[in-house]
């Protein structure tokens, strides 16, 4: 095991990375639970996300209209979460982990009607990287930003106008009404559901836009749960991060790290013991169960997050 293993510039550009799809699905995260709606189905959003910009790109040879149709597919899935959730006022999380398990099935039933056992073409339209030439020439640094894809330089752009959007302007501060205090935001004539509802169809389309990075950007491909608990993990980086776009930002980039350390160390031994590759696998995984034990007692969500509201007169 060596340093460059570690903190090595390969270490950290991948830690950028692999960051980028949970930074996304966490910043749906905060939208939505900022609005009072508990999003469980991020995970489903980010999969069709994934699907449908892998076949709109097939389809089409254009990226702007795969992400496009990605981020629709990912609005659709949290819309019929919204209607469940915010017009039914039904279970939040039941309705959020049944829209998961079908944009499992049907995600892998779609992909095998559209290109059967061969799998997804190779030479799809791709998101390109983006090379900043003053960084890409210095040391170390050039290694670490100089060369990353567009979507990672947009997901940090969206963190900031997010950000900027929820405790900086007017409607921001409405959206945190609603999730605080419904009634009261309601009493000076904020709209409820419309604004849960929009809160709600935004944070599928940055779960999706997660997903099609995922399909797009890494894989070039598509296949079956390739978001492999993203969703989830991104839950625990709203968690951890106390739903503010930034410190959700901060908790995504400590999970990539994870992930991109236990990439970084297969093969390496502490002394004579070789490390195992199954237990390396699963530092991403209990480092979202160490963020969620030990940040979900202490860190307070909005007040009516995951509580149906249902307006006077009803």
């Amino acid at each position: 095991m060596t340093w460059e293993q570690l903190i090595g510039a390969g270490v950290l550009a991948a830690m950028l990375r692999l960051a980028t799809p949970i930074a996304l699905a966490a910043l749906g995260g905060v939208i939505a639970e900022r609005s009072g709606v508990v999003n469980i189905a991020l995970e489903g959003c980010m999969l069709v996300g994934a699907f449908f910009g892998v076949v709109a790109a097939d389809r089409t040879h254009s990226v702007v209209l795969a992400l496009a149709v990605a981020m629709a597919a990912g609005a659709v899935l949290a819309g019929v979460h919204a209607v469940a959730a915010i017009h039914l006022r039904s279970d939040q999380i039941v309705s959020g982990m049944a829209l998961n398990i079908l944009a499992l099935g049907l995600t892998s039933f779609l992909d095998y009607q559209f290109y059967g056992n061969t799998g997804t073409p190779a030479d799809l339209a791709a998101v390109p990287d983006v090379e900043i030439a003053p960084l890409a020439a210095v040391p170390f640094i050039g290694d670490v930003i100089g060369h990353q894809n567009t979507i990672v330089w947009l997901t940090v752009v969206l963190v900031v106008l997010i950000q900027v959007f929820l405790f900086r302007t007017v409607p921001g501060l409405r959206l945190r009404a609603v999730g605080e205090h419904p009634r009261a935001a309601e009493t000076v004539g904020i709209g409820v559901r419309r604004t849960r509802y929009w809160a709600v169809l935004a944070s599928g389309l940055l779960a999706a836009l997660g997903g099609a990075y995922l399909s797009l950007s890494v894989a070039h491909s598509f296949t079956d749960g390739m978001t492999g608990g993203r969703g989830f993990i991104g839950l625990a980086a709203m968690i951890f991060g106390r739903w503010t776009p930034i410190g959700a930002l901060v908790a995504s980039l400590v999970f990539g790290y994870g992930t991109a350390l236990s990439f970084s160390l297969q093969g390496a031994s502490i002394g004579d013991v070789r490390v195992p590759v199954q237990l390396l696998s699963t530092l991403p995984y209990v480092l979202t169960i160490l963020a969620v034990a030990g940040f979900v007692g202490r860190s307070r969500p909005p007040a009516s997050d995951g509580i149906p509201y249902e307006t006077e007169g009803h």
